[in-house]
């Protein structure tokens, strides 16, 4: 599809006001209520929901090193299919994203794919060893120009190593994203500790162990006036962590994924490891909590951390598999499903937890805006009336470690738009080629 001219009609903008957009040279040109060009190629959007381009700030892109799993052009395809027009590539790749060349090849993949922005995420440590801050400064410096520092998979577990990361990020208003796990709380752990782990015999993963990093992360971030990011809360009592840290006005904020939002340990009485994760899926309660802090803006995002594994590291016995699940392409229905449609969240409230804020946190300047005139045309589109059902096998990932395979779902992403471009219409995506 050559034309650079396009009419979304018939809309409705953040769910509310029927609207037809259109879409020239890389922006929204105009905002109308009815529009009509014959220059420029209708799509027909009647009765969908037209949102900004989502921004995902955790994403398992795997390249370079781990290609049998995930690519930065496959994680990107699965993106733009799930109406994602932003993805942050996390730092555990082979080689770690800890130097300057490593987070500019994967901005240089991720350009040459040209369906999403991606924003390498640099290690806070070299090797994610946890021990020697890594090349932070280049990396800022980069042509990448990294803002968001994580180690996970690995706490940065040393106090004194944390301090002085949250110290030397704030030359450039950069932020630490910690995965909360306590290690020495959590050595074998399998599964989250309660009657479900001790009757089926798998090691405990206590909610103490990310409560304890979680509280002590922010009374760091607190000491050193500095910007802390929690990844993927999964408990009751660290949403009350957070929760008192923004009550007393410490630079935290935090993330929360689709998984947590909806699945709990009970799933894992099925010994299948497709529910294996880290951290584990916790408790209904804390789903319930997870739900309301999402609400209530105590948790600020969801970010998928989607996470790609080789069907040898997910097929085997539960204690053998790799942690993790992939995500991209299922988020924005889970939220519909857990969120919008039990009336937690409208669809603004949408677009500020999956697409404004997340950029916001990023220093993503150019993602997450407003669909204002003027505005870069980063647009995604859903039906809410359609649903669909998951099928592993037509997943646009390398991998298939899915956990919602055969789950209808509600609200089916039609159209993905890119700088202007569409990379996804009529929930066919379209490759760079025909952009």
């Amino acid at each position: 599809m050559s034309s650079n001219r396009y009419i979304l009609k018939g809309g409705n903008i953040l769910g509310t006001t029927q609207s037809d957009v259109l879409i020239a040279n890389g922006v929204i040109e105009k905002i109308a209520s009815v529009i009509a060009d014959d220059s420029a190629v209708t799509m027909d959007v009647t009765g969908s929901v037209v949102l900004p381009g989502l921004v995902d700030l955790h994403t398992h892109l795997r390249e370079p090193g781990r290609e049998d799993s995930e690519t930065v052009l496959s994680a990107s395809k699965a993106g733009a299919k799930g109406g994602f027009s932003a993805l942050s590539a996390m730092a555990n790749t082979s080689p770690v994203a800890d130097t300057a060349g490593v987070v500019e090849q994967v901005f240089r993949l991720g350009h040459e794919a040209g369906l999403v922005d991606v924003f390498p995420i640099g290690a806070v440590t070299q090797g994610l060893k946890g021990e020697q801050l890594s090349e932070i400064g280049a990396m800022a410096d980069s042509l990448a120009r990294v803002r968001v520092f994580s180690d996970d998979g690995n706490c940065v577990f040393d106090p004194l190593v944390m301090r002085r990361a949250l110290e030397y990020i704030k030359k450039f208003d950069g932020v630490i994203a910690q995965h909360a796990q306590e290690p020495r709380l959590t050595v074998g752990a399998q599964m989250n500790e309660g009657n479900i782990s001790a009757t089926l015999g798998l090691k405990g993963w206590p909610a103490i162990a990310e409560e304890a990093i979680i509280a002590r992360d922010v009374l760091l971030a607190d000491h050193v006036n500095s910007r802390l990011h929690i990844c993927h809360v999964t408990t009751a009592g660290g949403v009350e962590i957070i929760r008192w840290a923004k009550a007393r006005g410490i630079q935290v904020s935090a993330e929360v994924t689709p998984h947590h939002l909806l699945l709990t340990d009970e799933l894992a009485r099925s010994y299948d490891p497709i529910f294996k994760v880290n951290p584990p899926l916790r408790t209904t309660a804390d789903v319930m909590a997870l739900r309301e802090a999402l609400a209530d803006g105590t948790i600020d995002i969801v970010a998928t951390d989607h996470a790609p594994h080789s069907s040898e590291t997910k097929d085997c016995e539960w204690q053998e598999a790799s942690f993790g699940m992939i995500g991209l392409e299922t988020a924005l229905s889970i939220v519909v499903k857990t969120m919008v449609q039990t009336g937690l969240l409208d669809w603004a409230g949408v677009a500020d937890r999956m697409s404004s804020a997340p950029a916001r946190i990023g220093r993503y300047t150019e993602q997450g805006r407003n669909l204002l005139v003027g505005s870069a045309a980063h647009i995604t589109v859903i039906d809410p009336t359609k649903n669909w059902t998951v099928d592993r096998d037509l997943v646009l990932s390398k991998s298939r470690n899915t956990p919602y395979h055969g789950y209808e779902l509600p609200g089916l992403v039609t159209h993905t738009f890119f700088g202007g471009h569409p990379t996804l219409i009529d929930s066919k995506i379209m490759d760079k080629a025909a952009m």
